[in-house]
C-alpha cells in the first residue's frame, strides 16, 4: 500500500522512520505531477515544498498550532498531509480550492491569497496567544518572492521589538541563484545561536564590557562585529539580525533531517526565529526544471510525461496586449513598462526583450509601483504599469494621492478583470471599476474585443496628464464585434430600427457578445433593443443622457461588482442631465465568490443571457402594465 495513502491527519507522520518520510515525498511529487496535469494549477512551488512541509507537520502539532501560507499557492502537500488527497476537481466547483479554504479544513487559517500578508497574520495570533497566555505556536511561511512586499517589513520590524514572543518565521527561498550551506558547522551554530545560555552570555559580557572604563564598548563592538563577520561569511542572515530576530540557516530544504532539527530548535527557543531553507522550485520534474521563465509556477492542464499543454485556447487577451507594447515601443521611445513580479503573467515578457532597459520588475510592492510610476511620469516617460486588477486594490491610495492629484500619464493596464473563476474570491477582478470611480481626472477603459485593447491602449497612452485604465478579462478573446456606427465617443454595436426603442442595453467590456444574445431574446419578445458600447466608461460620455432619453429603460451590464461600478455612474449621470428613465443595472453582487469556472460562477450569480433577458422582460411588461393604468384612469377621469 502507497504510503500516501495511510496519511488522514498529520500524527500519522509520527508513526514514519526516514527512509519511509523520504519515500512519501517521492509518492508525493509523483502523486502531484499526475493530479495536477489533469486539473491545472500551481505545480513547481508545490513540488519545492514537499519535504518543508513534511517538517513543518511534523514538529508542529496543527491546528493548535497555527502554520500559516503566504501566498498559499504552495499549500498542496499541506492539503495532502491534512486528509485531502480528492485531487480530481481541483479548483473547479465542488472541489479542492487552489488556496488554502477554512471550509475545507481546521487546519486552514488564512484564504486570503495576496502575497506578503502572512507575517502581520503572524504577529496578531501571536500576540493574542500572549494575552491569553495560551502556549500554541504560531510558523509563518513565506517565499523570498513575498518578502520584496512592504507589508512583509512592516510586520517583521513589528515582530522584533517583542524578544520573547514565540513565532517562527520560515522563508521558502526558492532563488536558484542561492547555493545551500549544509553540514555539520551550520548546525551547530544554528544551535548556538538559539540557545537561551548563549543569549544570557551575549547580554552579560555586553553588561560588563560597557561598566569597563576607555576600553569597554569599543571591545565590545570590536568582539561583536568580529562574531557578526564570521557568522555572515557563513550564511546570508546580516539583514535579519539587524532587526533583533535569531537566524537559523541557511538549510537544505530538502533534507528532512536538517530541517527537522532546524524547526524544532527554533520551536524551543521562546522568541521569534527566522528559518531560511533552500527549496528547489519544481523538484523533481524535469519539464519543470527546464522551464526557465518560471519553473511551471502554475500551468494549464498538461501531459504528465512532457509537460506540453494538451490543447491551446488560441489567442487571448494578455497574448493581444503584449504584442501591442511591442510596437508601441518601437514607435515611442519614451514608453516605459512597469509589473509587480509578474512579468510573464501579465504579457509584458516580449517587451522586456525587446527592450530590456525599458522594463522595471519592482518586486511584489504595487504600491512603490504606482508611486514609481508618478515618479516616471514626472520625470517625462509614460508608464505603463501592467498588473492583475485584484492586486490593484492594494495601491488605491498611490493612483489616488501621488498619480491623480499629481496629474501624472500612468497608464495601467488590468489583466485578469471581472469573474477569473478557479482562483477563487481573492483573484476575482470585480472591485476595480467600482474603487476607480472615486478618483478624480481618472479615465478608464473596458475592450470588448481584440481590436479594441489595441485601439484603447494606444488612446490611454496619448494622455499626458491624468492617470488612464485598460482592463480586459482572463482566458482567450473572442472574435471581433464591429460597431454600426458612434454616438459621442460610444460605439452603437445594434440598432433596432425604430423610432421609440424600448431599451438601452449598454454592455461593458468582454460581455458584449452576451449582450448581443440579450437584444436577439428580447426581440423575440417584441421588445426592441440598442446596444451600446461605452469604451470608455469612465468619465460617462455625455452623448449618454441625450441617447438614454430615447429609450423608454436602460439596463446596464458589467463584469463587476454592482455597488459603485458603471451602472450606478450612468445612474447619476442620467440624474445630473435630468433624464427620469428608469434604469436597470446588472453585475457581480456584494459577496466573495467561490471557486468555478466563469461560466459557472457567471451562472450561480444571474450574470448570463436568458437571466438578464427574463428580467428586462418584465421590467417592460411591468412599465407597460403602469401605462395602460394609467390610460385607463385617464379615460374614467374624463367620463366623470
Amino acid at each position: 500500500m502507497p504510503l500516501l495513502t495511510r496519511i488522514r491527519g498529520p500524527r500519522d507522520l509520527d508513526r514514519l522512520n526516514l527512509e519511509e518520510l523520504n519515500q512519501l515525498a517521492e509518492e508525493i511529487r509523483s502523486f502531484l505531477v499526475e493530479a495536477v496535469s489533469k486539473t491545472g494549477g500551481h505545480l513547481g512551488p508545490n513540488l519545492g515544498v514537499v519535504e518543508l512541509t513534511i517538517a513543518l507537520h511534523r514538529v508542529f502539532d496543527s491546528p493548535r498550532d497555527k502554520v500559516l501560507w503566504d501566498t498559499g499557492h504552495q499549500s498542496y502537500v499541506h492539503k495532502l498531509l491534512t486528509g485531502r488527497q480528492d485531487f480530481s476537481k481541483l479548483k473547479m466547483k465542488g472541489g479542492l480550492s487552489g488556496y488554502p479554504s477554512q471550509a475545507e479544513s481546521e487546519h486552514d487559517v488564512i484564504e486570503n491569497s495576496h502575497a506578503s500578508t502572512v507575517l502581520g497574520w503572524a504577529d496578531g495570533i501571536a500576540k493574542a496567544n500572549q494575552i491569553l497566555e495560551r502556549d500554541d505556536h504560531v510558523v509563518a511561511v513565506i517565499g523570498d518572492g513575498a518578502l520584496t512586499g512592504g507589508m512583509a517589513w512592516e510586520a517583521l520590524n513589528n515582530i522584533a521589538d517583542a524578544k520573547d514572543r514565540p513565532l517562527v518565521i520560515v522563508v521558502n527561498d526558492n532563488e536558484r541563484s542561492y547555493a545551500p550551506t549544509i553540514g555539520g558547522l551550520a548546525n551547530h551554530l544554528a544551535t548556538l545561536r538559539t540557545t537561551d545560555g548563549y543569549e544570557r552570555f551575549l547580554a552579560r559580557t555586553k553588561e560588563v564590557l560597557e561598566r569597563t572604563p576607555v576600553v569597554g564598548r569599543p571591545l565590545y563592538d570590536t568582539l561583536h562585529g568580529a562574531k557578526k563577520g564570521l557568522k555572515d561569511f557563513i550564511a546570508p542572515q546580516g539583514m535579519f539580525e539587524d532587526l533583533g530576530l535569531k537566524y537559523v540557516g541557511p538549510i537544505d530544504g530538502h533534507d528532512l533531517e536538517a530541517l527537522e532539527s532546524a524547526l524544532a530548535k527554533a520551536k524551543r527557543f521562546g522568541g521569534p526565529v527566522i528559518v531560511h531553507c533552500l527549496t528547489e522550485k519544481g523538484r523533481g520534474y524535469q519539464p519543470a526544471l527546464q522551464d526557465e521563465a518560471d519553473r511551471f509556477h502554475a500551468v494549464g492542464k498538461i501531459h504528465p510525461d512532457t509537460g506540453l499543454p494538451i490543447a491551446s485556447s488560441g489567442a487571448d487577451w494578455t497574448s493581444v496586449f503584449g504584442e501591442e507594447m511591442v510596437k508601441l515601443g518601437e514607435e515611442r521611445e519614451d514608453i516605459v513598462a512597469i509589473t509587480a513580479a509578474m512579468l510573464q503573467p501579465v504579457g509584458l515578457d516580449k517587451f522586456a526583450k525587446r527592450f530590456p532597459k525599458r522594463v522595471y520588475d519592482v518586486g511584489i510592492a504595487e504600491q512603490h509601483a504606482a508611486v514609481s510610476a508618478a515618479g516616471l511620469a514626472t520625470g517625462g516617460v509614460h508608464p505603463v504599469f501592467a498588473v492583475y486588477a485584484t492586486f490593484l486594490n492594494r495601491a488605491f491610495d498611490q493612483v489616488l494621492m501621488d498619480v491623480a492629484l499629481h496629474k501624472c500619464g500612468v497608464t495601467f493596464v488590468l489583466d485578469r478583470a471581472g469573474v477569473t473563476g478557479t482562483d477563487g474570491a481573492s483573484h476575482n477582478g470585480m472591485w476595480d471599476m467600482s474603487i476607480l470611480q472615486v478618483v478624480p481626472g481618472l479615465r478608464l477603459a473596458a475592450p470588448r474585443d481584440a481590436d479594441q485593447v489595441r485601439a484603447q491602449l494606444r488612446e490611454a497612452v496619448a494622455v499626458d496628464d491624468a492617470p488612464t485604465v485598460v482592463r480586459f478579462s482572463k482566458g482567450a478573446v473572442g472574435p471581433a464585434v464591429p460597431a454600426v456606427r458612434r454616438v459621442g465617443g460610444m460605439d452603437v454595436l445594434r440598432e433596432p430600427g425604430t423610432d421609440r426603442p424600448d431599451v438601452l442595453l449598454v454592455s461593458v467590456g468582454a460581455l458584449a457578445p452576451m449582450c448581443l444574445e440579450i437584444a436577439g431574446l428580447l426581440d423575440k419578445q417584441g421588445i426592441s433593443t440598442t446596444v451600446v458600447d461605452p469604451r470608455w466608461v469612465k468619465p460617462v460620455d455625455e452623448a449618454m443622457a441625450p441617447l438614454a432619453e430615447q429609450h423608454r429603460v436602460v439596463v446596464t451590464v458589467e463584469d463587476n461588482s454592482r455597488v459603485g461600478g458603471v451602472g450606478s455612474a450612468i445612474a447619476q449621470a442620467l440624474r445630473d442631465a435630468g433624464v427620469d428613465v428608469p434604469l436597470r443595472d446588472f453585475g457581480i453582487p456584494p459577496r466573495f465568490l467561490d471557486h468555478a469556472s466563469r461560466a459557472e460562477v457567471l451562472a450561480e450569480i444571474g450574470l448570463t443571457a436568458p437571466d438578464i433577458a427574463r428580467q428586462v422582460t418584465g421590467l417592460v411588461a411591468r412599465l407597460d402594465g403602469r401605462y395602460e393604468q394609467s390610460a385607463a384612469g385617464a379615460v374614467e377621469s374624463a367620463r366623470d
